[in-house]
């Protein structure tokens, strides 16, 4: 199993964020958080993603109870095997795509050369080989956020956390980026995904819903992570 929370709740002050989450994902699954706000699915990413601490509860991720490991070997954790996708692309302006995507292995200390053939590597294969020197204001909306996709990869994560990935994409090019997500998976990848749109939802084959800080219904997506290109065939193919 790859997460595993028990009884996980979160208060700020006296205002509860989660109330007794329990959980379970295994390898390899691509599941959906969704939630209206305030629902505390950004509060459960942010914990799942050691970027928040529990006020009570466990989470054993890759099988390590991460509550009881210091603040530098939670970041080292978080910077090997979790990698972070976000609706804005959070890409560096000045920085061309290949540094971007450098950016997680400088913090892991892969050596230039190494990251630098493994950043032109992951872009070739997110299909921006031909992109690696632009910045991104030279790219569309879906470029950025293949950069970004492969700057979450750059490290050999175990866990890709996506924060509405296609929430600043037409449907279009989310479609492409769904399609992305979806090979990844099938690659044995295992991916959590926050989202409003249902049917970026059903490209998971799990969605987990969330209301009032706690787990209201988890069910089996209607499509699976094979089926999930025929989004990108109605949304009128990738771009």
């Amino acid at each position: 199993m790859l997460i595993e929370t028990r009884a996980l709740t979160k208060r700020y002050g006296t205002v509860p964020a989660l109330t007794g989450i329990s959980a379970d994902i295994g390898r390899g699954e691509f599941v959906a958080v969704m939630g209206p706000s305030g629902s505390g699915k950004s509060t459960f990413m942010n914990i799942l993603g050691l970027l928040d601490r529990p006020t009570s509860g466990t989470y054993r991720f890759e099988g390590v109870e991460v509550g009881s490991i210091d603040d530098d070997a939670l970041a080292a954790l978080r910077n090997r095997r979790i990698g972070f996708v976000f609706q804005s692309f959070n890409l560096l302006a000045r920085a061309s795509a290949v540094q971007n995507v450098e950016l997680p292995m400088i913090y892991a200390g892969v050596a230039r050369h190494a990251r630098l053939a493994r950043a032109r590597a992951l872009l070739s294969a997110v299909g921006l080989g031909d992109r690696l020197d632009h910045a991104p204001a030279e790219l569309s909306g879906g470029q950025q956020q293949r950069v970004a996709i492969a700057r979450a990869l750059a490290n050999g994560p175990a866990l890709i956390l996506a924060d509405e990935p296609t929430g600043a994409l037409d449907s279009a090019t989310g479609s492409g980026i769904m399609d992305l997500l979806a090979r990844l998976n099938r690659a044995g990848l295992t991916i959590i995904m926050v989202t409003h749109d249902e049917t970026i939802a059903r490209c998971a084959n799990r969605i987990l819903r969330f209301k009032d800080g706690v787990v209201v219904g988890t069910n089996g997506s209607e499509w699976t992570t094979v089926r999930a290109p025929l989004y990108a065939r109605r949304a009128g193919g990738a771009r």
